[in-house]
């Protein structure tokens, strides 16, 4: 299993630029598209909402439009525009640390994932569950966070708040949000409550199992005191009555049985070396760095 994960990360990375770069800029852009149109057309994000009733009587769209009605559910302009800035933000971030493949794949395959779920639980048990995007986006938020959960960022542009802790309030209210739901909605179902989770819950469990399937068990790097870097003690070095050996070089050989030198002449090879006391320079007019020494400076052919 860790071959697999090293192999398709090598992969990632190699082909890092492939895909349609700045996604999440032009889902942004889609997103404001389809709010601007709706003040006059207000029937549109139902039409690209999903809902799987009309998706099985041929409305097929549905399973890839639901992301650009995150805007329509927002309310006033100024919250659409902080949404639609913070998720572009995001899409950049992510871009820039993952590259464009692994950003498309992740935001692909959270797709999928809710689709496939919403399919299957609407075959099994009939129950057409509820799917908003602002699942989906969510898990692209728990990505940042969980790669730079020391990163600072100022909520409403004022306050100053590490990722970590923002990604935990959004979890603590996505759950908060399910479970108010829940008690909301059980007066007005004769339902039972497993039906009731399983319609509520599952778009925002199956964004968050798709998100474990790209960072494991790095979702911990959210949690307080995961990130700290334990210093160990310093190790004291052995005692020893050793004492370094200023000629260790002249012991020394190399395979070929000559010890190590700075200075050799290419003529008759002599080096410092062997020959402590003997001068060496440099030729200037043969053509590359070659030493002779004081015998052959001025008594050998240069080299071309």
């Amino acid at each position: 299993m860790s071959n697999l994960k090293r192999n398709i990360n090598r992969f990632l990375i190699k082909n890092r630029d492939k895909g349609i770069p700045n996604l999440l800029l032009w889902v942004m852009i889609g997103n404001a598209a389809v709010f601007v149109l709706s003040l006059f057309f207000p029937v549109l994000p139902k039409l690209l909402s999903f809902d799987i009733r009309e998706i099985f009587s041929g409305q097929v769209w549905r399973l890839f439009t639901f992301p650009f009605t995150e805007a329509s559910n927002s309310g006033s302009i100024f919250v659409v525009v902080l949404t639609l800035y913070f998720y572009f933000w995001i899409g950049r971030a992510l871009e820039s640390i993952w590259g464009t493949l692994k950003l498309n794949l992740f935001y692909l395959t959270g797709i999928l994932f809710t689709d496939l779920a919403a399919v299957l639980i609407y075959l099994i048990f009939k129950i057409p569950i509820l799917v908003w995007p602002s699942y989906l986006h969510a898990t692209l938020f728990l990505a940042v966070a969980t790669l730079i959960p020391e990163q600072r960022v100022l909520l409403f542009f004022i306050i100053p708040i590490k990722m970590k802790w923002m990604a935990l309030v959004d979890i603590g209210l996505t759950v908060y949000t399910i479970a108010v739901n829940l008690v909301n909605f059980q007066g007005y179902f004769a339902t039972p409550v497993w039906m009731l989770l399983i319609w509520l819950g599952t778009a925002a469990i199956v964004a968050f199992l798709n998100y474990l399937l790209y960072f494991g068990k790095d979702f911990l790097n959210l949690f307080p005191g995961r990130n700290k870097v334990r210093r160990k003690k310093p190790v004291p070095p052995p005692k020893t009555d050793a004492q370094p050996n200023p000629n260790w070089a002249n012991k020394y050989r190399s395979a070929s049985g000559e010890r190590p030198y700075r200075h050799k002449c290419t003529v008759c090879g002599r080096t410092d070396t062997d020959c402590p006391d003997l001068e060496f320079r440099y030729c200037s007019k043969c053509a590359g760095y070659f030493c002779y020494c004081i015998d052959h400076i001025n008594n050998h052919t240069h080299i071309q």
